[in-house]
């Protein structure tokens, strides 16, 4: 072995610079300690669980049809979900919001912006579930539909608001038959009737309540979106002339609408409607087929990527949140109506054919 003589000093700067490299590395790991220990005023968005729609999700079969023929099936569609880390009783620490920095597939927001002040957390969770609830009796009738059978709908009133308009008038459990002598075919048509208020008068709500027509005058007022509002929260029952019950334990939310509508679609067809392929994808969907936009799709991006999916059916009103960021191996196809999400799936099936459909880069 060869001997080293080591000139005058040059041991004891080395030994210096060693000890000032350990101090530097546990003041690190100290800071991240402390850091740890103190709570930042954010929230963290990751990606969620992914459901196969056409299969099981925590032991139950998402999609249960019965009083008509089903057919068996292959692939998978998936439906997306995100993730959110803290809440306003107990947020993230700053050591997991640098880590989630540092990762695409997360976001970091401010607890006010996930958790608005005045509403609790059981509200939210309440209102989520009921949004979930909603979006998959609309994706049910948006399957039924498109299969030629008639599904009767009614738009009923679940909530009324206090000192608001329609206090004192109408209750929950009233069923609007009419609204100045127009019927509402859904909660939207609701919306856009109210709206057509012209300030000169009162409307005319027509309701069915315990078997009785009743009618009442109400002058609506404008919300803070300027939109003439009645102060209720509205739903919709559909008589379905078929079965479904749908499970996805506690995802809530309406995002899961589209993907409920092909999965619903492709169990009373014949064939698979992915023919094997593993497609995922988001979206709100309304009883007349439109596809509408949803939060966290970068988030969803990346779930889907991590669960196998090839392509992805976009909202195109998302499109802006998603140029730019697609990861790689996923292609992204951006849909507005049911129509256009079946018309994607089959082509994505068959495998020719993809430069026919919309990408979020050339909308």
């Amino acid at each position: 072995m060869p001997f080293r003589r080591f000139a005058k000093g040059e041991k004891t700067k080395s030994s210096a610079r060693s000890f000032t490299g350990w101090t530097l590395v546990l003041i690190a790991a100290a800071g991240f300690t402390l850091l740890d220990l103190f709570q930042a005023p954010y929230v963290i968005e990751r990606p969620g669980p992914v459901v196969n729609v056409l299969g099981s999700y925590e032991d139950s079969e998402v999609i249960k049809i019965s009083n008509a023929k089903t057919y068996e099936t292959s692939g998978e569609l998936g439906l997306l979900s995100v993730s959110v880390v803290g809440n306003p009783e107990r947020t993230p620490s700053w050591v997991d919001v640098f880590w989630a920095w540092l990762d695409p597939a997360q976001a970091i927001l401010p607890v006010e912006a996930v958790y608005p002040n005045q509403v609790s957390l059981e509200e939210l969770e309440a209102e989520s579930t009921a949004m979930m609830e909603e979006s998959q009796q609309d994706a049910i009738a948006v399957a039924l539909l498109k299969l030629g059978y008639e599904v009767p709908s009614n738009v009923y009133i679940s909530e009324v608001t206090k000192n608001r308009p329609a206090a004192g008038k109408l209750i929950a459990g009233d069923f609007i038959t009419a609204v100045d002598g127009q019927e509402p075919t859904s909660v939207d048509d609701l919306r856009r009737l109210i709206n057509l208020y012209d300030g000169s008068s009162e409307l005319e709500i027509e309701v069915l309540r315990k078997g009785k027509t009743l009618t009442f005058e109400i002058t609506p007022t404008k919300n803070e979106d300027d939109a003439w509002v009645l102060g209720i929260y509205v739903g919709t029952t559909y008589d379905f002339p078929v079965d479904v019950d749908l499970s996805v334990a506690d995802i809530g939310g309406p995002s899961g609408g589209m993907m409920f509508a092909l999965g619903i679609y492709d169990k009373l067809t014949k064939g698979a409607l992915t023919n094997g392929a593993n497609i995922a994808g988001t979206g709100t969907i309304s009883v007349d087929g439109k596809v509408g936009p949803i939060g966290g799709i970068r988030q969803k991006m990346y779930g889907a990527v991590r669960s196998g999916a090839t392509h992805f059916l976009a909202p195109i009103e998302n499109c802006g949140e998603v140029s730019g960021h697609v990861p790689e191996g996923l292609t992204v196809v951006a849909v507005s109506t049911f129509d256009e999400a079946l018309k994607a799936v089959g082509y994505i099936s068959m495998r020719p054919g993809l430069t026919q459909l919309k990408s979020c880069s050339a909308k």
